[in-house]
């Protein structure tokens, strides 16, 4: 028997209410597709509020400890507030254990319905720069001594005038994270056989960050994919490498989504994206996603703490269930995985759906988590 450990943090706010609907469903489509040569062992992690509740930590070191050395681990959304208390967890998870890659596909399921004309056409998957830029939290205060002494540091030794008052935040982005970043996107295109590379980036007003990125992405191209991927407008046959500026790619994703299949980008623009190409196909409650680093694979749910519909009963649990079928497919067990695939497509057909999809479905009756986690466990 293959029995593979998985960690898991149920979340806060609606996180216990959609992994209690999706985890039947990953046991019982492994269960299905293999009978007991295949099985996961899972294995709870506290962080969040129920950590805080039960230890005084919102994230306590023997949930890091297991994590240190776990392969497979996945959580539903974990709050942070406003502008106040701790840093975001999902934010020092990733720095602390090196996820460097936010991987999320983004593709049409037949039967729900749009605000653009050809959702039907969106099938991208980004990958998003996991521990740079704006998210390395190198910021300062509006007003604090901090912000001030950098400010006049600026002035005094680097001559670049910044109002006295300004809030300021730091935006390293360096030629390793980069490149490790886009040699990842390029190895799932070799690895899907898909058809391009675009590096998304706003490199013509930050020059030497996001500009830096377009370039150490090409180099790496370059370096170790030469023959393999080719340069846009280059002769050869090839994996198609290219840029867009990000402004434009956001139209261009809108108006030609069928000319991007691969999108490589920096932390904040990943986050932009991947959350709007979500909404051409119906939102983020069917939207997967895996933060990944060369040793934990740490799938998530996409969506936030939805706290004011927290307890109710009215949670989608698909974003959560569609990142443990990314898992499925990381290890392998691929037949399961098509499995939950086709569930979730026969589950719509029947428009037998949770609050956020019955509303963009025209006829759609309106049912809740637990319901809809029941329709796809006997859809399998």
């Amino acid at each position: 028997m293959t029995q593979k450990t998985v960690y898991y943090i149920e979340g806060d706010g609606i996180g216990a209410e959609v992994w209690n609907a999706t985890r039947p469903i990953l046991n019982a489509a492994v269960e299905k597709a293999y009978g007991d040569s295949n099985k996961f062992d899972w294995q709870e992690l506290l962080a969040g509020e129920k950590a805080f509740a039960e230890t005084g930590e919102h994230l306590p070191q023997a949930t890091m400890d297991a994590l240190a050395g776990a392969e497979l681990a996945i959580k539903g959304p974990l709050n942070t507030p406003v502008g106040e208390g701790f840093r975001s967890l999902n934010v020092t998870l990733r720095q602390v254990f090196d996820l460097y890659a936010c991987i999320r596909p983004i593709k049409y399921i037949k039967g729900i319905e749009s605000p653009v004309k050809r959702p039907d056409l969106v099938d991208m998957c980004i990958f998003r720069e996991n521990t740079e830029d704006v998210y390395a939290g190198i910021e300062f205060k509006s007003g604090s001594a901090e912000a001030k002494k950098l400010i006049e540091f600026l002035a005094d030794e680097m001559g670049a005038k910044v109002d006295i008052t300004a809030g300021i935040g730091i935006k390293p982005i360096t030629p390793a994270g980069s490149k490790r970043l886009v040699k990842k996107a390029i190895e799932y295109a070799i690895e899907k056989n898909k058809p391009s590379v675009t590096l998304m980036h706003k490199g013509n007003i930050m020059k030497t960050t996001e500009g830096g990125f377009r370039a150490w992405g090409y180099e790496l191209a370059e370096e170790e994919f030469k023959g393999t991927v080719v340069r846009e407008g280059e002769a050869g046959d090839g994996i198609i490498i290219n840029d867009r500026i990000a402004d434009a790619m956001f139209q261009n994703t809108l108006m030609y989504p069928e000319q991007y299949s691969v999108i490589a980008t920096t932390n904040l623009n990943g986050d932009y994206i991947s959350d709007a190409l979500a909404a051409q196909v119906g939102g983020l409650g069917l939207s997967p996603g895996v933060n990944m680093g060369d040793n934990l694979a740490f799938y998530e749910a996409t969506h936030g703490t939805a706290p004011t519909i927290a307890g109710k009963d009215l949670a989608n649990p698909g974003s959560l269930l569609l990142s443990g079928t990314m898992m499925l497919e990381h290890i392998g067990w691929t037949e399961a995985a098509a499995l939950i695939h086709a569930s979730v497509e026969k589950s719509i057909a029947a428009k037998r759906v949770t609050i956020d999809l019955a509303a963009q479905i025209e006829g759609a009756e309106q049912v809740g988590c637990q319901e809809f986690g029941e329709i796809l466990l006997s859809n399998l």
